[in-house]
């Protein structure tokens, strides 16, 4: 008799825990898209429904496995760079990636050291 209630709990927590999972996967491609079309507005819409801060999911999110602001700058996407580079704290901008390398010292040794987001990012950092 009591391995069907407890048959029964677990398959609802089994059930209640796949639904997030999606929801992630989601949120982090409607991200990844409207960083690509350069989208602030609907980025800023999307990170406002879901009720996520962008300073904490950042290390999180991968675009074609490149950081968000990675992809932001080749993608061209300087309004949506800008604003990502202004929602982070100093912490994230100034730590190493996977290459050795912050964000900044990418930018600079890839060619996109004239960017706007790269100034936004500049001005962060010398602002901590």
């Amino acid at each position: 008799m009591r391995l069907l209630p407890t048959t029964i709990a677990v398959m609802l927590v089994a059930s209640s825990y796949a639904v997030p999972v999606k929801a992630n996967d989601q949120l982090v491609a409607n991200i990844c898209n409207y960083v690509h079309a350069d989208d602030k507005n609907r980025l800023r819409k999307k990170l406002k429904e879901t009720r996520v801060k962008l300073r904490n999911v950042y290390q999180d999110i991968s675009c074609d496995g490149d950081s968000l602001l990675r992809f932001a700058m080749k993608s061209g996407a300087n309004d949506v760079g800008a604003f990502v580079a202004k929602r982070l704290s100093t912490t994230d901008l100034a730590a190493k990636e996977a290459d050795g390398q912050n964000i900044l010292e990418w930018a600079e040794a890839n060619g996109h050291s004239a960017l706007a987001m790269t100034s936004a990012i500049k001005e962060r950092l010398a602002g901590s």
